[in-house]
């Protein structure tokens, strides 16, 4: 049995969760698929699999092998497609790395639209502000949204994100408007707890000038939705892309808060190895993202009067 069959067989047999699963979708019989598998962790000579007599759950060294047989024959698929020169239709899968909220909010709508016109392509996407290990997990691409620190990625970018610090009227009402960054203190402020440094807000004025200011966190959350909720709630100060914002700002449910500053060089990116063979549906992709998304962002609208 050749090696990429090995792989295909390998492959079908995770997404399936068994080996009878597997056999069923591949119209094989049950005793082939196990003898491949057994032939393959032979040649290996490690096991990729911990079996029980319920399921069958992949080792660490099974869970690598299989991103890169996903690699591997998505590689192989991309060259054929390339050789037999059939550029009319996008073929193969996708592993795609997302930001939760911004994910959800903005780049499913564009995502689906893109499966639209690439009804062949095989999307895996994975929404977790985690940031991930393109290589080791088997990705081909991220959307990172920040400042890129790791140079051995190739980033490309997709759209600049703005930050607003803004809080409810009932709030403001009650502990009153702060009229300089110093006056932060002695507000209650929610943060973003997977951001760096959260204690202290780093702002640049119009003039472009850079201040950093300490604050006291109120309420630290992993997630910028739930921010702008407990916000809305009367609960605090937030600083918040606006495309989480935007739409309580345009409702009047968050007013902006000293609009004059803002976080600076934040920009939404698409990334992906500089090793990475960039496939033809990865370039489509990332064409297609910066295309979408060029010109002012439509989350950004509410703020040219504000």
């Amino acid at each position: 049995m050749g090696r990429l069959e090995s792989m295909d067989t390998f492959i079908r047999v995770v997404e399936a969760g068994s080996i009878s699963g597997a056999a069923e979708r591949m119209g094989v019989a049950k005793s082939a698929v196990s003898r491949r598998l057994k032939e393959l962790e032979a040649h290996l000579g490690v096991s990729l699999f911990n079996r029980t007599t319920r399921k069958m759950n992949l080792t660490d060294t099974g869970q690598s092998f299989y991103e890169q047989s996903l690699r591997i024959l998505a590689d192989v698929l991309e060259a054929e497609l390339a050789t037999s020169q059939i550029h009319s239709e996008l073929k193969g899968r996708l592993k795609v790395a997302l930001p939760l909220s911004f994910g959800l909010m903005h780049l499913g709508p564009a995502l689906n639209n893109f499966l639209q016109l690439h009804a062949s392509i095989e999307f895996d996407l994975s929404f977790s502000d985690r940031e991930v290990d393109l290589m080791q997990e088997g990705f081909d691409v991220a959307i990172r949204i920040g400042q890129l620190m790791d140079s051995t990625l190739i980033a490309r970018k997709i759209v600049p994100i703005r930050a607003v610090m803004c809080a409810s009227p009932n709030y403001l009402k009650r502990m009153g408007i702060p009229q300089t960054l110093g006056e932060l203190i002695r507000h209650q402020c929610l943060v973003y707890s997977l951001m760096r440094d959260f204690e202290n807000w780093h702002l640049q004025d119009t003039a472009g000038k850079l201040h950093t200011v300490k604050i006291q966190p109120f309420l630290k959350a992993s997630n910028g939705e739930f921010l702008r909720d407990a916000a809305i709630k009367g609960l605090g100060i937030v600083m918040l892309p606006s495309f989480i914002s935007y739409k309580a700002l345009e409702s009047g449910a968050l007013v902006p808060i000293l609009p004059e500053y803002s976080r600076a060089n934040l920009n939404a990116y698409v990334i992906y190895p500089q090793t990475r063979h960039l496939s033809q549906r990865v370039r489509a992709l990332v064409d297609y993202l910066v295309e979408y998304f060029s010109g002012t962002p439509y989350w950004d609208e509410c703020l040219k009067s504000k």
